[in-house]
């Protein structure tokens, strides 16, 4: 196990693409230490930025590349950039872009995210204890190659456009979206446990968007199309009932929105066009 601390507290952005198990493995101390980095425009080596040691006692047996970073990395962008094995345990806040084309492996996150978690992910497992920035699971500005595999589980808020362009995987939030959500999506499936700001699903083509708490609206490009008591992911099922929603129609949509009826009763007028 790599262990990582920051030497002192970042104060403009740093790029940590290179804080990656994929890198990291197969690497002496010395030549990890050795690593480049940026911190905003000067050269850095990551030993003068992060202090590091490696212990062979905390891997518990297990051959897995891990990395633990312990401290506050809110301003380190892009650790595990494409990732595809071991793991990354950050204990505390974490940067924007943690885990872009990740493609296994996992990464945990003990506190707070920042924008464009997950950004083109294609495999691997996410979760954060705390909330996420906007964009989660999102693509690049101009691009259409949103997240297409693995899974994200945030225990806490997302921003807003979380799931733009996705294509695949899952997303679970426990707590509260901001507006956009699922917007341009082409497939996958979202799971909002607390509330969402609105406009769900605009330009969407396919997928699914379950959300269990209020919503203020539904978008008047999407039609009514049944009650249902509950909704299965995978081998779970979530109890409902849900209403359930087809559109984008100005896309030709075909992609599902499963409302709370419990929560929104003010959505109740959709049931004489049943």
């Amino acid at each position: 196990m790599f262990i990582l601390r920051p030497r002192y507290v970042f104060k403009v952005p740093v790029e940590g693409e290179c804080i990656t198990c994929d890198i990291f493995s197969g690497k002496s101390l010395d030549e990890t230490k050795s690593l480049p980095m940026l911190e905003g425009n000067k050269r850095r080596k990551l030993n003068e930025l992060f202090e590091l040691e490696y212990s062979d006692t905390d891997n518990q047996g297990s051959s897995e590349a891990v990395i633990k970073i312990l401290g506050d990395v809110s301003k380190v962008r892009r650790i595990g950039s494409g990732l595809t094995s071991g793991r990354i345990v950050i204990e505390g806040n974490s940067g924007s872009h943690l885990g872009e084309n990740m493609r296994g492996g996992s990464i945990t996150v003990c506190g707070n995210a920042g924008s464009w978690l997950g950004s083109s992910m294609k495999g691997g497992k996410i979760e954060v204890a705390g909330n996420a920035g906007d964009y989660l699971a999102a693509p690049y500005r101009g691009s259409t190659e949103g997240m297409r595999g693995g899974e994200v589980i945030i225990h806490g808020d997302a921003g807003n456009e979380t799931g733009c362009f996705m294509r695949g995987g899952f997303l679970r939030i426990e707590g509260n979206v901001s507006q956009f959500l699922g917007i341009h999506m082409r497939d996958g499936t979202i799971l909002v446990l607390g509330n969402c700001d609105g406009r769900i699903g605009a330009e969407m083509v396919n997928g699914r968007v379950i959300v269990c708490g209020h919503v203020p609206d539904i978008l008047p490009t999407f039609t009514i199309e049944d009650v249902r008591p509950s909704v299965k992911i995978d081998s779970d099922r979530i109890n409902g009932p849900f209403y359930r929603f087809v559109g984008d129609l100005a896309e030709n949509g075909d992609g599902k929105l499963y409302i709370s009826k419990l929560r929104n009763p003010h959505l109740s007028f959709y049931e004489e066009y049943l």
